[in-house]
């Protein structure tokens, strides 16, 4: 079985217990394909045997967090700042498991926070300001990511050495495949945090207990 594997503090969880059911001899025939540098690391360090899309192509199940899900089962995931491989990887999935709990649910994108454009450093202020003016009617703010969280800061960098403009909207954005395909329009766009109808199912956690969302 090919597995994708996510990246942030939920992920984390779920590559420890994989490694641990591997060892356990649980599992077998697991092959891991890591969603950024961290998590590539923390699978070599536990002994998951790795690969990647070149030599397979076709991933049987991935499970990740998410920053947002909405009530359609879309995400905005990227605020770690690993969008980008990880949705090469989970696009390529027959199954995309998502375990969050019940504070990432929103009424729509982009409710609670950023959502991250990966953009090429190349004239970055010339993309970030398209990408403003683009969601405009929505009140949109975008922000070039630093380290810090402040103007001042050492710039991120992805895992791909490209940066990410953050979008920050005050009213919903409206259709959701309208503003992704004109997102990738725009040159200078590498890929945005925006994960269209991929999830297959969602774990939540509540205080009352776990629910289950299915496609």
């Amino acid at each position: 079985m090919v597995l994708g594997l996510g990246t942030g503090s939920t992920a984390k969880h779920a590559v420890d217990r994989i490694a641990d059911l591997l060892h356990q001899g649980k599992l077998k025939n697991i092959i891991g394909i890591p969603t950024s540098k961290k998590t590539h690391q923390q699978a070599v360090s536990l002994g998951i045997p790795l690969s990647d899309l070149d030599s397979h192509p076709i991933v049987d199940l991935a499970i990740d967090g998410a920053d947002e899900v909405d009530s359609n089962l879309n995400l905005v995931k990227g605020r770690g700042g690993s969008l980008l491989r990880e949705k090469m990887i989970e696009s390529a999935c027959k199954k995309f498991i998502v375990i969050v709990d019940e504070s990432k649910l929103v009424p729509h994108v982009g409710a609670s926070g950023a959502m991250p454009v990966e953009v090429v450093p190349f004239c970055w202020k010339f993309t970030q300001d398209k990408l403003q003016s683009l969601f405009d009617y929505a009140g949109c703010v975008a922000k070039l990511r630093s380290n810090n969280g402040g103007e001042d800061g050492e710039i991120f960098v992805t895992d791909n050495g490209n940066y990410i403009v953050d979008l920050f909207f005050k009213k919903d954005v409206g259709d959701l495949k309208i503003a992704s395909d004109a997102i990738l329009r725009l040159a200078g766009v590498v890929e945005h945090g925006m994960f269209l109808d991929m999830a297959t199912t969602v774990i939540v956690a509540g205080e009352l207990g776990i629910t289950i969302k299915n496609k």
